[in-house]
């Protein structure tokens, strides 16, 4: 061919732009030469997926442009995944695109505003250049041979999928992804995010048939065809129905669980106590630096989010569409109310909308807080959470089921000095860097601790019975490894089941999708089709791979489990356990103001649904700053509108 020197030159650039895409994942020039030369037919799979993009310019007579811009395209998956992977443990895949809304909604709190503005000045300097280039790189004299180009572009597809089938069969290349972070390390960054692209979901489990998910218990567990109906197939005659809370906190571990890093005290002290009064253990999570979305689902569901696909967030995926059984909707069953408390904003991973599909009654967010305090990171604070959980607890005369996600823990944690007087000083660390990182982790920590103290006295005098299940969501995003670890695993963190009535101690390690189960059955209440799986085939031989047919049947299958009818549908959602009300519109002057209950800066007054300008004045009243018609005043309502501009909910 005569354009066979094209192709050798797009060829030798997809291998240079491989090399650098991993030098930008691992952070590292040598570190991605040693990928290349230890690992040569990794390497060449994912050259060949970049030059199979890349030969599509050989269609087209700019084709040096052409092969330039789709360079780009590549190129800024390989900055986009160290960017992040600076920030996070879990590097970039197709489901961070889903989540792209809320990962510009958090930009300020990783990035200056001075780097932001470097950044855009950079993405200007771009389009520039590629202006310039296009009018710099003439088309070629000749034209395409088609016919001959799609015989070497199918070539190239074939020698691309068939060295990557076979590094499958041989072993080479992973299909299953255990840990993210990891795969990526393993397989290279082009093949894996190319796996989070293709594999979404629960896989149909082999021989999935009615007979098969129905057989999955025992006689007489569920009804007489051995299907479940929610209610008529649960034991809801339970005398003893305490309050149930679970606490995840967010990047909340020991940190003197590293080995390398020492302190000027114990930066939790608290729960070390409780550690050694309660029940606990080990807990094992399914993220590491990031992923707290995936965490909830587990407790809250009994279901593992390794069954889905790689980077997966059942939140941002089958969650926003169907209804999922859950802690909430099994607890409703004996009568509790469910509420869920996180003092991040509402609209963070759907929450505002999945919630609804998880059977719980109230969602109380950001939005709907008085007081908040931040970080110097610019995360709400944890202590405003006790008096959130005790609103939830007064708001109804039943028992209450409470799942309540820290933040104050959130990275990315500052390699400067940030805390000037602090209560936690690093003694010992490989370098300054790490010391700012770790000392500045620590004291959050160390005041998370002190919420911890302050919400177990309050709950201990509480006049009825709580459980409080406590653990942290994952390890903090600080480059651990396990070798730097004390405990050898970077999905453990330590649980805690404490309570004000005197539960036994029985210290053991489990897991985020088990805990719930488990507590249940240490207060004997077996209520839901997953919670009586777990407390009753545990020890199975194929509990895992039953569990997951399960969850392919509910989420994905005909709901064979059900009778071939989803029993759950959304709860009528309540955002706030504290009603907004309006009690009157006053006018002084030409200016308008609403009077009214349980007010918060993120009220606003609104006209038809268009949010107008409001000065938050307390939680009792708001200002109008600019004018309406006075015929229209009485349409007027109150909105909580998050810092993306949505609106989670408006008076009546």
């Amino acid at each position: 061919m005569k354009n066979w020197k094209d192709i050798l030159i797009i060829f030798i650039g997809s291998i240079v732009l491989n090399l650098i895409i991993e030098t930008l994942g691992r952070h590292s020039l040598i570190l991605s030469a040693g990928f290349m030369v230890q690992h040569p037919l990794v390497f060449f799979c994912n050259t060949m997926l970049i030059f199979m993009v890349l030969s599509v310019a050989l269609f087209f007579r700019r084709r040096m442009f052409v092969a330039l811009m789709l360079s780009l395209l590549w190129l800024a998956l390989g900055i986009t995944n160290g960017v992040i992977l600076s920030n996070r443990m879990t590097p970039f895949n197709v489901k961070d695109l889903s989540n792209l809304s809320e990962g510009m909604s958090i930009l300020t709190n990783y990035f200056s505003t001075k780097t932001l503005i470097i950044l855009c000045a950079g993405i200007a300097a771009l389009v520039l250049l590629i202006i310039f280039l296009y009018r710099k790189m003439k088309p070629t004299g000749e034209k395409v041979d088609y016919r001959k180009t799609i015989v070497t572009f199918v070539l190239i597809v074939l020698v691309t999928i068939g060295s990557i089938t076979g590094g499958m069969r041989i072993g080479v290349l992973d299909t299953f992804f255990g840990n993210l972070a990891y795969a990526y390390r393993d397989n290279g960054v082009p093949y894996s995010f190319l796996i989070t692209w293709l594999k979404t979901g629960i896989d149909k489990p082999r021989g999935y048939s009615e007979e098969m998910i129905t057989g999955l218990f025992d006689k007489g567990e569920l009804g007489k065809d051995g299907t479940y109906t929610p209610g008529k197939d649960d034991d809801t005659d339970v005398d003893f129905k305490p309050n149930i809370i679970f606490l995840q906190m967010e990047s909340f571990v020991d940190p003197k669980i590293v080995k390398d890093v020492k302190y000027s005290k114990d930066p939790m002290p608290n729960y070390r106590k409780l550690m050694k009064e309660y029940s606990s253990g080990y807990i094992t999570v399914p993220a590491v630096g990031a992923g707290t979305a995936n965490v909830e689902f587990e407790a809250m569901t009994g279901i593992s989010a390794k069954f889905f696909g790689p980077g997966e967030y059942p939140h941002k995926s089958v969650l926003t569409e169907k209804t999922c059984e859950s802690m909430a909707y099994d607890l409703k069953q004996l009568d509790y109310t469910a509420h869920a408390i996180h003092n991040h904003r509402g609209a963070f991973y759907n929450r505002n909308k999945v919630f609804r599909n998880l059977g719980f009654d109230t969602f109380t967010c950001l939005e709907y807080m008085n007081n908040v305090m931040k970080t110097p990171k610019n995360w709400a604070k944890d202590s405003l959470l006790t008096e959130c959980i005790f609103d939830a607890l007064k708001s109804s005369k039943g028992p209450d089921y409470i799942y309540t996600i820290s933040v104050q823990g959130h990275g990315k944690y500052p390699t400067e000095q940030m805390i000037m007087d602090p209560e936690i000083t690093v003694t010992e660390a490989p370098d300054e860097e790490t010391r700012w990182a770790y000392e500045y982790y620590a004291n959050q920590v160390y005041e998370m601790d002190i919420f911890v103290k302050d919400l177990t006295d309050a709950l201990e005098d509480y006049k009825e019975d709580v459980i409080l299940v406590m653990y942290g969501d994952h390890l903090p995003a600080l480059d651990m490894t396990e070798e730097q670890l004390k405990t050898g695993d970077l999905y453990k963190t330590q649980y805690i089941v404490w309570s004000n009535f005197g539960l036994a101690k029985q210290d053991r390690d489990t897991s985020t999708y088990e805990i719930g189960p488990e507590v249940l059955k240490r207060l004997g209440i077996s209520a839901g089709m997953l919670t009586k799986y777990h407390q009753n085939h545990r020890k199975d031989k194929h509990y895992k791979d039953n569990l997951e047919a399960l969850a392919y049947d509910m989420l994905y299958g005909k709901e064979y489990i059900y009778g071939g009818i989803n029993p759950y549908e959304p709860s009528d959602m309540q955002m706030g356990v504290k009603e907004i009300k309006i009690d009157e519109v006053v006018q002084i002057g030409d200016k308008y103001y609403i009077k009214g209950q349980n007010f918060t800066e993120f009220s606003k007054i609104s006209l038809d649904g268009e949010v107008l300008k409001t000065v938050y004045l307390g939680p009792n009243i708001l200002a109008l700053n600019e004018e309406v018609d006075p015929e229209d005043v009485e349409r007027m309502k109150v909105s909580q509108v998050e810092k993306n501009k949505e609106i989670l909910s408006t008076t009546e």
